[in-house]
């Protein structure tokens, strides 16, 4: 199997994106040529179109597994693994999503609620306790507007996007009503 040029690219570009979503390059292109291909691929072929050792491939499967990227494919009367996106697009972008929080957001917001429990002892922590909570409260707001992004369908999820700037028109005119109902 080749690639077009086109698509080539594409995966070549989701290797060099893979390190902003969390994984290495080999990784993000692996991720890329599975998403683009139609059929599962074996280890083998994905070694083979992206010119990388077979060992790179078993590691790279690995860390898509635990990442629920991927998923085993089994062909009747074949004995070889294949492996195919775990899901549609959407799906997979809430994985990443829930995993990087779970790397990156948790921890940070456990160090932060350990360190506001504790008293401050001076006018420096005191002020770093301040602007430690502004980043908890914001990072807990965050976390709940995304869980429930998460509950609602792609369908869903599109529309809101597309409602883009509106949402903020929106806001202005409830803002605008609730202070007329106030003066």
């Amino acid at each position: 199997m080749s690639l077009s040029e086109k698509n080539l690219a594409f995966v070549m570009h989701c290797g060099e994106m893979g390190s902003r979503w969390g994984f290495n390059r080999t990784i993000g292109q692996m991720c890329g040529l599975l998403i683009i291909t139609k059929e599962p691929m074996t280890a083998n072929e994905i070694a083979d179109v992206l010119s990388i050792s077979r060992g790179n491939v078993s590691m790279g499967i690995k860390e898509l597994q635990s990442w629920q990227l991927i998923k085993v494919h089994h062909i009747p009367g074949d004995r070889k693994e294949y492996y195919a996106p775990a899901g549609e697009i959407w799906d997979m972008a809430n994985r990443v999503f829930e995993e990087r929080k779970k790397r990156e957001i948790d921890p940070t917001l456990s160090l932060l609620r350990d360190n506001l429990l504790d008293e401050a002892s001076n006018e420096e922590e005191l002020y770093a306790q301040k602007q430690m909570s502004e980043i908890h409260n914001l990072l807990e707001t965050v976390t709940k507007w995304s869980s429930e992004l998460q509950r609602l369908s792609p369908e869903q999820l599109n529309k809101l996007m597309k409602l883009g700037s509106g949402i903020g028109k929106v806001i202005d005119l409830k803002d605008k009503i609730f202070k007329k109902d106030h003066d």
